[in-house]
């Protein structure tokens, strides 16, 4: 992998206090990868050979079980996933499929392993990526049991408004089909759910979505920092 790219990635969390001697082992190895939109880089159940690392464009990560898909996240820059699986040395969980051209760096999961046990400041930044992720998991599984569809897609917005830095109309970064999925729905009830979210301040015309009345979709929503943030 060319050393340019190094920087960015020495700047991540997870790679940023840990020696020079060992990140150069795990860049070593490591290559970048450019891949069209809708390319699955990564499938269910396959060994996990690479810790990946998103340098531009977005991943979706997805499952599936008997004919049904569910999205689980998106990946955007610069961060990595899935680093469970490579330092557990399992297989992963999730499939990956690109929503973008992205630029990705895989880094061989094996050099990851092998870094963790001699580095304690990289194993240590790998704990709380991990944990960082096991509290996300928790707020997803709250917003999923704890709220309404209508509930679910209204801080889904908030959230998306303000990732757009508090614009009041901007472009869902995913296709709706697997925003459905996302939250639970299927593409009919979120169909319907943006039709409903007029009443509370909210239109939409293809990925396009315009809030006009920001006061009544807050009041609806009744966003909590224990499951939003």
């Amino acid at each position: 992998m060319p050393e340019s790219e190094h920087s960015e990635i020495r700047k991540l969390p997870l790679f940023r206090d840990m020696s020079d001697e060992n990140f150069e082992i795990l860049m070593r190895g490591s290559y970048v990868q450019t891949f069209p939109p809708l390319v699955e880089i990564v499938s269910e159940g396959e060994p996990s050979d690479f810790l990946h690392i998103v340098l531009s464009g977005s991943v979706s990560l997805y499952a599936t079980w008997n004919e049904r898909e569910t999205s689980m996240t998106t990946v955007r820059p610069v961060s990595t996933f899935i680093i469970a699986a490579s330092i557990k040395d399992a297989p992963y969980l999730m499939s990956a499929e690109t929503l973008e051209k992205s630029r990705i760096v895989l880094v061989p999961s094996q050099d990851v392993r092998t870094v963790f046990e001699q580095d304690p400041q990289f194993a240590r930044a790998v704990v709380t990526e991990l944990a960082e992720n096991y509290r996300l998991l928790v707020k997803t599984t709250k917003n999923l049991k704890l709220r309404a569809s209508l509930e679910r897609l209204a801080n889904y917005i908030l959230r998306q408004q303000k990732r757009a830095g508090g614009a009041n109309e901007f472009d869902l970064s995913i296709r709706k089909r697997r925003l459905a999925s996302f939250l639970g729905m299927t593409p009919e009830s979120l169909s319907r759910a943006f039709k409903n979210l007029r009443d509370h301040g909210v239109s939409s015309k293809g990925g396009r979505v315009t809030i006009f009345d920001q006061q009544a979709l807050e009041e609806f929503a009744h966003p909590n920092p224990l499951i939003d943030d």
